[in-house]
């Protein structure tokens, strides 16, 4: 589901709005209904339409009229399987789209009353899963625009060990950079220029396989590329990008010219990372990224995000609680990146 689709379901503007719209699970199931089949249920076992048989201490479950099948709403969803109530759910969506600095397990687990921040925990890691979408597009490839690739060290703890890179994760960005029109608001802020859609990734390391197979990933080819000059990013040419390599010398002033949108999601990654969560282990760190990114790219819709969330998470597959703290489970990344 997209940001544009399905605009006839209803979305609360406010806190009594939501309320109003899901007091309870019943209103939250019947909106998931509507959200999946556009109020014409079909049976998936027989592919049979029309209402289905309800279950007043089942909303949940709906029961076709001529095979007699049983059909969970949440099942194939991140809720699957989950003895959560739905309302909890639709809070944690809501929520998490909603607030513009999002919000932590800590801070969910207290609005929401739950009894154990495991519970919380999983239910925003359940939740990051549904946030990249499976068949998820490259970002570039419009005219009149450019992509800002660049990586940064992210986390770690540097305490006594002197100063360098400790214990930090890279991570790459690719930015698409757009250009406001002139005479409107901020037109004059850096040129102009805007960040479009974003894509995060975790690298393994700064070399050309893993910086290049990044951009591979995330970036349309013959897209026009601008990176720093790190020897990383030189065969971009030779694999279908426009590629402009800015030889930055250790000059902050270059880097402010020509690479100043990536830097500004790093920092705002680096903020909200610290401040909302006060840091995240290097294990999770690619689901926060999901997090951002998914934020960040429908920051201009903050409130439609919330149901492109519960379509999108239709369509994924969520860790359990095990999963989370075993080597099993590999937080997604970019569309076939790093698998």
């Amino acid at each position: 589901m997209d940001v544009l689709e399905h605009a006839s379901l209803a979305f609360p503007q406010s806190l009594p709005e939501f309320q109003r719209l899901f007091p309870d699970d019943a209103a939250c199931a019947a909106y998931l209904e509507k959200s999946r089949w556009e109020g014409n249920f079909v049976c998936p076992h027989c592919q049979t339409g029309g209402e289905p048989f309800r279950f007043d201490n089942r909303p949940g479950v709906m029961r076709c009229r001529k095979c007699r099948r049983n059909t969970g709403l949440l099942v194939g969803t991140v809720m699957e399987r989950s003895h959560t109530p739905l309302s909890v759910w639709f809070w944690a969506a809501y929520l998490v789209t909603s607030q513009t600095p999002g919000i932590s397990a800590v801070q969910f687990q207290r609005q929401l009353r739950l009894s154990r921040y495991e519970t919380a925990f999983q239910i925003l890691h359940k939740l990051r899963a549904g946030m990249v979408r499976p068949d998820q597009d490259r970002i570039g490839g419009h005219p009149g625009t450019h992509i800002e690739v660049d990586e940064a060290w992210i986390g770690g703890r540097t305490r006594g060990e002197g100063r360098g890179v400790h214990h930090k994760t890279l991570v790459a960005a690719a930015v698409e950079v757009r250009y406001r029109q002139p005479g409107t608001a901020q037109d004059k802020r850096k040129d102009g220029r805007y960040a479009g859609r974003v894509r995060l990734a975790i690298a393994a390391d700064r070399s050309a396989d893993s910086l290049c197979g990044f951009v591979e990933s995330a970036v349309t080819p013959g897209s026009l590329i601008v990176t720093d000059d790190w020897s990383g990013y030189a065969s971009l040419r030779a694999r279908g990008y426009d590629h402009h390599a800015i030889a930055q010398c250790g000059d902050p002033e270059v880097s402010e010219e020509f690479l100043p949108i990536s830097h500004l999601v790093f920092s705002n990654l680096k903020t909200w990372l610290n401040g909302t969560h006060h840091g995240v282990s290097a294990k999770h760190l690619q689901a926060y990224l999901n997090e951002f990114t998914f934020r960040f790219n429908r920051r201009f819709y903050p409130f439609n995000a919330f149901r492109s969330l519960l379509g999108i998470a239709g369509g994924a597959t969520a860790p359990t609680y095990a999963e989370l703290y075993s080597d099993e489970w590999q937080h997604t990344k970019c569309s076939g990146y790093g698998h």
